[in-house]
Formats: C-alpha cells, structure tokens, sequence
C-alpha cells in the first residue's frame, strides 16, 4: 500500500508595517460603507442636496435596520 505525502504548508510572513497598512485601509473602507449605507440622507450628505446615495442605498438601509423616514 502506498501512501500519498502529506503536503508541507508555507507560512506567510506579513511585516507589521504592511499589515498595519492593510488595517488602516480596511477600516477607512469600512467607516465609508457605513456613512453610505446607515448614515447619509440627503440632509447630511457631503454632496450637498444630491440624493442619489440616498436612493441607490434607500432599501438597503430599511433592510439593515437603519431608519431613514
């Protein structure tokens, strides 16, 4: 009977500077996503009286919950 080698695995070594790099990104990501979908309504908008946000996220946001009338 033959046995079949396991496979060895490489680790994968991440500096910290890079992962710290990554982190930042995905939490500033994140933080836009959030302000998108839960936060911005038109009145706070930081594209003025533009609602397209607004109407591109609109069920999305009852959806998750986020009260938006």
């Amino acid at each position: 009977m033959t046995t079949i080698p396991a496979e060895s695995s490489t680790p994968v070594v991440l500096p910290v500077s890079k992962a710290v790099l990554w982190l930042a990104g995905t939490v500033l990501l994140a933080l836009a996503l959030y302000y998108f979908i839960g936060i911005d309504q038109g009145a706070t908008s930081v594209f003025g009286d533009d609602m397209h946000v607004h109407e591109f996220v609109h069920d999305a946001r009852h959806f998750l919950g986020f009260p938006c009338h």
